[in-house]
């Protein structure tokens, strides 16, 4: 299992960037969250397999139609052994 934090910029926000992550991480058996920051990024949780959160990071790079993704920033986290993927309120 690993846990990553993202920081997504760009055109990321009002294009389905968050709705569209938690079915793509639904889909791969991702568990986290994503949440809009009011600098206008996207801030995304992930844990799982190793396997499953690189294809979530690879579909994050390039987001939903409609989004621009102009730069993702990537560290570690600690596993907050989540289950399931959710939204969070934006901070």
């Amino acid at each position: 299992m690993i846990a990553i934090r993202l920081q997504i910029y760009g055109r990321v926000q009002g294009v389905g960037f968050r709705f569209s992550t938690c079915l793509e991480a639904e889909h791969l058996g991702v568990a986290g969250w994503v949440r809009n920051r009011r600098d206008g990024s996207v801030e995304l949780y992930a844990e799982g397999n190793e396997h499953q959160v690189e294809s979530l990071v690879s579909w994050a790079r390039h987001g939903p139609p409609g989004a621009l993704v102009e730069k993702v920033e990537r560290s570690t986290a600690p596993q907050e052994q989540l289950s399931g993927f959710r939204e969070l309120p934006t901070i």
